[in-house]
C-alpha cells in the first residue's frame, strides 16, 4: 500500500463498511501511525482531528470494528474498510452515522447466525436442534417450506407468501452450511450466469 498522505497534509480519509450488509457505517481519518496501529491490532485505530490524538474507534464504548479488508483507492489517497462491527457505530447511538440500518444485506448477517448456533452447538435452538437432525432432515424442510410457498403463491394472501419465502431462505441458508457452501458462492454462480 503505497497512500498519498501529503495530499491531505498528513491524513486519508477512510470510509468504514459493514463488510457483510456492505452498509457505509461511517468516515473517518488516519494518518500513518493509525493505519500502522490497525493493521497490527485488528481494530480501527483513527486520528482525531478534534482531539489531535489517534484512538481506538470503541475504546470508551466497547464498540469496536474489527478489519476484515482493507483498500486504497484509485488515487492511494482514501481507504475503505470493511469491518465486522460490534454494537453500534455512531456516537450518537445509531448503528450507522449515514442512516438506519437497512435490511438489504441482511442474509449475511442471518447467514454468520446460523453457523454461530450450529458451530458453537447452541443447545435449545432450533437452527442446532434441525442441523443435528441430517441433511436428509435439512433438505426435506427445504422442500417443505418450497411447496408451501408454491401453494401461497396462488393465493392473494401477501402476509402468508413473505412468510413462507422467509421461512424457505432461512432452510436454504441451514442447508447451505451443512453442505459448506457460502451464500456468496451462489450469488457468484448467479453472477456468472447474468454475463452469459
Amino acid at each position: 500500500m503505497n497512500l498519498d498522505f501529503e495530499k491531505g497534509n498528513g491524513l486519508v480519509p477512510v470510509i468504514i463498511q459493514d463488510n457483510r450488509t456492505q452498509q457505509v457505517l461511517m468516515l473517518g481519518y488516519m494518518n500513518k501511525e493509525a493505519l500502522e496501529l490497525t493493521q497490527k491490532d485488528g481494530r480501527v485505530h483513527f486520528f482525531s482531528r478534534t482531539k489531535n490524538r489517534i484512538w481506538l474507534k470503541g475504546e470508551t464504548s466497547e464498540n469496536y470494528l474489527y478489519v476484515k479488508s482493507i483498500k486504497e483507492d484509485c488515487d492511494s489517497d482514501a481507504l475503505l474498510i470493511q469491518v465486522k462491527p460490534v454494537g453500534n457505530v455512531c456516537h450518537t447511538g445509531t448503528f450507522s452515522c449515514f442512516e438506519e440500518k437497512k435490511s438489504k444485506g441482511f442474509l449475511y448477517e442471518l447467514e454468520e447466525t446460523i453457523s454461530e448456533r450450529i458451530d458453537q452447538k447452541v443447545e435449545k435452538s432450533y437452527t442446532y436442534d434441525l442441523y443435528q437432525r441430517g441433511i436428509n432432515k435439512m433438505a426435506q424442510k427445504v422442500g417443505e417450506e418450497a411447496v408451501e410457498l408454491v401453494i401461497e403463491a396462488k393465493d392473494d394472501n401477501v402476509k402468508l407468501f413473505k412468510d413462507e419465502a422467509a421461512d424457505l431462505i432461512y432452510h436454504f441458508l441451514i442447508l447451505l452450511k451443512a453442505k459448506s457452501f457460502s451464500l456468496a458462492e451462489i450469488e457468484k454462480v448467479l453472477m456468472e450466469r447474468s454475463s452469459k
